[in-house]
């Protein structure tokens, strides 16, 4: 996206123009970098959980839910996901890891106190199933909210050649933002693919969007991803 158009994404309605223009010094052209591997960031059950409706109407049963934010991503992120599979971009899930003696007690992706509501389910950090991982797809299992922290992930990256990151997932504010940083300080392109990246509360969601895109990411719409990903060469990475 060219840099006059920086500032058009979902945050117009709530920044004010003091901001704007505080912010001016990193506007620039926006795009998805070389060799790309898309990293698809907690796309897991416990996200969806009680379907479609505001996140706060979940607190009671499904305290870790996004609800109808999660559910609007659904189909932009099968999109890019299956323009990512056509081009042979390498593909990383990240989950939660939660296997028993895996870690000391009070290791968690944030601070947060666990919802005295919250009932752990068997499937809960399995990928959604319309998302499902396919042969060839690489799920790393994290116990911070980065997937970089503590996880191979790098030497995964470095074997492959990559040198951009195509991000989505959730949370926008958490484990999304953590990823994106970290990307960025470990020399990576980062674009974050705004229709496919969600929270818990859309304030949040956009101002976090805001701060990446300002700082450490360029944030894309998924028609950009999309065709940029069309344009590659089938297989290209994979043949290299």
């Amino acid at each position: 996206m060219t840099p006059d158009r920086f500032e058009d994404h979902a945050w117009a309605d709530i920044v004010p123009a003091d901001l704007i223009e505080l912010y001016a010094p990193y506007q620039r052209e926006t795009f998805v970098g070389p060799r790309p591997a898309l990293v698809l960031i907690d796309l897991y059950n416990l996200a969806y959980r009680g379907g479609a409706v505001p996140p706060a109407s979940l607190l009671d049963q499904y305290p870790s839910s996004c609800g109808i934010y999660a559910h609007q991503a659904i189909e932009p992120t099968k999109r890019l996901i299956a323009a990512a599979r056509a081009a042979g971009v390498p593909i990383f899930y990240c989950t939660s890891d939660h296997r028993p003696m895996a870690s000391p007690k009070g290791v968690g992706a944030t601070r947060r106190k666990k919802p005295a509501a919250a009932e752990r389910l068997p499937d809960d950090f399995e990928i959604w199933q319309d998302f499902a991982p396919q042969d060839g797809d690489i799920i790393i299992r994290k116990q911070r909210a980065s997937i970089f922290q503590g996880t191979p992930l790098v030497s995964h990256l470095n074997l492959l050649g990559v040198q951009s990151l195509i991000v989505c997932g959730e949370s926008t504010s958490g484990c999304v933002r953590a990823s994106c940083v970290d990307g960025y300080s470990n020399g990576l392109h980062v674009s974050l693919v705004e229709e496919c990246t969600y929270d818990r509360h859309e304030l949040v969601h956009k101002m976090n969007l805001f701060d990446l895109h300002h700082k450490y990411a360029d944030v894309m719409h998924v028609e950009e991803v999309v065709a940029h990903l069309t344009s590659l060469e089938p297989t290209r990475m994979a043949a290299e």
